[in-house]
């Protein structure tokens, strides 16, 4: 049965826009702190490109961008930051989760609005934007509850009949660009792996810290999720190539005014991962048994144990909310459908690109133990 809330309307239908790169590339990262954000300004700095961050807050200096401080929910703040700001392309990662999806809406489809808005006065060519898979699944608050098209997701299905606010960042986008001139490109992706601290969906350090804390108390590496995410079919997608997706469709012509899935192009089991990431920090994996665990139960004391373990360790962040997103980690794994997406659009288009999931976690395993997250392999106590 269908969810009984109707689609917001879409203002028209996506223009198809013309806009030859005859300007020097100069970016505008939008969301540049986060999983998707980083990866996307590490990437075009490692291109050559002009790059400049923007967020909330002052921001950490970064050797080769410029940071623009702005409030996003502000069309004021935005004007007065970007007033003297001339991107080529922008690529927006931002969002703000609110408690329902009206409040995402107006919250999330605002913030873009607006900052295109802001921008009217210069010649932008194109406007890359994040979202993600609950443009098949539905949002939180409707997610997978209604009809759905069967797995792998395709970019053709039509949308689901209930209030999502990727449909909404999607039609101011659209607007924007008819008004404007500027070609855009919409990136849809998995569940992120990839490197971030204070981000709200972030698995892979969630993995990490809740692996940590088992180790550390001798407890096993329990599986949070549902017995369908266990044994089905999944993938995800790694940061890095989301961000080559993203700089490629900005920047080769042709490929320009599409929605793109993304996701690393293999398929797992999650009864075949878990072990094997278990395995990574030397701890007793334990899998679906009887019902889902979930995580905001399982690590209910889990910011007074990564204190504890952060003075030990001598760890340079002891807050675990600012690492392990729970609730986000139990939404993904505790769904009760198979999730995959279908990548031949893109690779038809050209964009090849291609990663192994083990691999992304354990590279990013690996740089939380070189940037001091999460305590090495045979690490001893600093202090205690």
């Amino acid at each position: 049965m269908k969810h009984p809330l109707r689609p917001r309307p879409r203002q028209k239908d996506p223009p198809i826009v013309s806009t030859p790169s005859s300007l020097p590339h100069r970016a505008l990262v939008v969301g540049a702190t986060g999983i998707a954000g980083s990866a996307v300004r590490d990437r075009l700095l490692v291109d050559g490109w002009p790059v400049t961050t923007l967020s909330r807050s002052a921001g950490a200096a970064v050797e080769g961008t410029t940071h623009v401080q702005a409030d996003l929910r502000s069309a004021t703040d935005l004007e007065r930051a970007l007033r003297d700001e001339h991107p080529t392309h922008v690529f927006f990662t931002a969002w703000s989760r609110q408690e329902t999806e009206a409040a995402n809406i107006d919250v999330n489809a605002g913030m873009l609005r607006d900052l295109l808005a802001a921008l009217k006065h210069t010649r932008v060519e194109h406007v890359a934007l994040m979202t993600g898979l609950k443009h098949y699944l539905g949002p939180f608050e409707a997610y997978a509850a209604g009809e759905m098209a069967d797995t792998p997701f395709h970019e053709e299905e039509p949308r689901l009949p209930v209030n999502n606010f990727y449909y909404a960042q999607e039609d101011e986008l659209w607007a924007a660009a008819a008004r404007q001139g500027f070609a855009w490109s919409v990136h849809r992706a998995h569940t992120v792996v990839g490197h971030a601290v204070g981000n709200a969906m972030n698995m892979g350090s969630t993995i990490a810290v809740q692996a940590t804390i088992s180790r550390e108390f001798n407890r096993p590496f329990i599986f949070p999720g549902s017995e369908t995410q266990w044994n089905g079919v999944t993938d995800m997608t790694d940061a890095g190539l989301l961000a080559d997706q993203m700089v490629w469709a900005a920047s080769t012509p042709g490929v320009e005014n599409q929605a793109y899935n993304i996701a690393n192009g293999d398929i797992f089991r999650w009864r075949s991962m878990w072990p094997r990431l278990a395995a990574y920090f030397g701890v007793e994996p334990e899998g679906f048994v009887g019902e889902p665990r979930p995580l905001d139960t399982q690590m209910a004391d889990a910011e007074s144990e990564w204190r504890s373990i952060a003075e030990k360790y001598d760890l340079i962040e002891p807050d675990s909310t600012r690492l392990a997103s729970w609730w986000h980690t139990d939404g993904d794994l505790g769904r009760n459908i198979e999730v995959m997406t279908d990548m031949s659009k893109s690779r038809e288009a050209g964009f090849l690109g291609y990663r192994r999931t083990e691999r992304s976690f354990t590279e990013l395993f690996n740089r939380l133990r070189v940037e001091r997250l999460i305590p090495g392999a045979t690490e001893q106590p600093t202090r205690g």
